[in-house]
């Protein structure tokens, strides 16, 4: 009797426990399809809102008295990107990649002959570009100016790239409590001999150039005479260009201008304007209503401002099918050898696109737009190897950017005609080539040794443990 109402029991508890496997196994189930249901419901709402946000931005509209602004607040690229996603992030929530400088300089041309743009607004804050690209904007904002419409500029702070740009503005607004901050430009390079030494760390290094000077700071605690040479020559021709061109838009002269750097004299939004760095001290919605006033507007109206990058998406594409053409292909970054991606020059990607323009009897010239420091010499010399090519076949230019330093210059040198802005830095001849011996470090510091068998006499060239 016992023992058959333990198995009783047994049998009972068994029972329970498989309703109850049943019961939550079914209420998992229910939780799993709910949760997938919602997610894809979730991920429905956001491609919705990307496709939507994508057409919203084709279908822009400009209405008669319109202001371009020019809203510069973030990195600017060579080029924009073409893929339509890549301004949306991950969540789906805008994210800012920066704009290019190929959009920025066709909407500016494009609004100096379009009748519904009164004028442009000039709204910088944040602004990331090299000198050499400022100026480009700026030579566009220049040409705008022909046309006899305003440009009114507009800042909190504005930091010398800024001012640079809106130095030449008909106005230039700064928020009573801004600044200016101009004072000069500097290099400042750090080196790492000391460093090395101390933890025994043995640089290695071939050079072919006393003016190839990436390497010094593994091997010297300085700038070397010919590295502060070539540093002080291009900073101060930069600097020059840059005095040059913002006292001629204020109708100042370079040594006013100078005066301002040296001793502060921008450093309160009473200091510019005593300076005449400015014209006004306004808040920003003073400044939308002399917007208002300036495109014949009434106060209670709304100023009509155009947002530049949805401007330059309604330009009308470039037609293709014409039968003379100019290829325009853009080398930007580190020269790399293999496909590259946006932010390298991988050179079969470079060089296989030169080859092409090369080849297609539709395409007249090319146009080589180069941006880079430099790079793998092994990858430039294929690069530079298409260009001799080129040059051969049909007219081929190269156009300058921020750098075309090194490798950077190599793959230009070929061209039949170079440009470059005064403020571009290029040069840079020689190679050079690193290797660390880290193997006292080890020995000596950390107390682990090394040992290796090899099959050649120079197997352990690389090493960076045993020499």
């Amino acid at each position: 009797m016992k023992d058959k109402a333990i198995t009783y029991n047994f049998a009972a508890h068994k029972k329970i426990d498989m309703k109850q496997f049943f019961k939550f196994m079914l209420a998992s189930m229910a939780g799993f399809f709910v949760a997938g249901f919602l997610m894809i419901l979730f991920l429905i709402a956001i491609i919705s809102s990307m496709v939507g946000g994508l057409k919203d931005d084709g279908k822009i509209k400009v209405s008669e008295h319109s202001v371009l602004e020019i809203k510069l607040d973030g990195p600017i690229k060579e080029r924009a990107t073409k893929n339509p996603f890549d301004n949306i992030g991950f969540s789906g929530i805008s994210v800012n990649r920066g704009l290019g400088l190929d959009d920025i300089l066709k909407s500016i041309e494009e609004a100096k002959t379009d009748t519904k743009i009164d004028g442009l607004f000039l709204n910088l804050s944040n602004l990331q570009a090299g000198l050499a690209t400022v100026e480009e904007i700026r030579d566009a904002l220049l040409d705008f100016k022909t046309s006899k419409k305003f440009i009114y500029a507009y800042s909190e702070s504005y930091s010398q790239g800024e001012y640079y740009l809106a130095s030449l503005a008909d106005k230039v607004y700064l928020y009573p409590e801004g600044d200016i901050d101009f004072r000069g430009f500097r290099a400042e390079l750090m080196f790492f001999k000391g460093t090395l030494e101390k933890l025994e760390l043995q640089p290695e290094v071939i050079r072919h150039g006393k003016f190839k000077s990436a390497i010094e700071p593994f091997i010297l605690d300085k700038m070397s005479p010919e590295n502060k040479e070539q540093t002080h020559a291009f900073i101060n021709s930069m600097w020059n260009q840059f005095i040059s061109d913002i006292a001629k838009s204020r109708k100042l002269s370079a040594t006013d201008v100078q005066t301002v750097a040296d001793n502060l004299g921008a450093r309160s939004g009473q200091d510019a304007l005593d300076s005449k760095f400015v014209d006004q001290l306004s808040y920003y919605d003073e400044v939308l209503d002399e917007l208002k006033k300036k495109t014949g507007l009434n106060s209670d109206d709304k100023v009509k401002l155009v947002d530049l990058k949805k401007y330059a998406e309604s330009l009308p594409a470039i037609k293709e099918y014409s039968a003379k053409k100019i290829a325009v292909i853009y080398a930007n970054g580190d020269i790399v050898s293999g496909k590259g991606d946006e932010e390298q020059m991988g050179s079969d990607k470079i060089a296989s696109a030169i080859r092409k323009a090369r080849t297609d009897t539709t395409i007249k010239a090319i146009v080589l737009r180069v941006n880079s420091p430099g790079g793998s010499a092994l990858a430039s010399d294929v690069i530079w190897r298409e260009t001799i090519l080129a040059k051969k076949a049909k007219p081929f230019v190269v156009s300058m950017g921020d750098y075309a330093a090194s490798g950077g210059y190599y793959i230009s040198c070929a061209a039949d005609k170079i440009v470059a802005q005064p403020t571009t830095i290029t040069g840079s001849i020689g190679v050079f080539g690193l290797l660390m011996n880290a193997q006292k470090m080890f020995n000596n510091k950390l107390g682990i040794t090394f040992d290796s068998v090899r099959t050649g006499k120079y197997a352990n060239i690389g090493s960076f443990f045993i020499r």
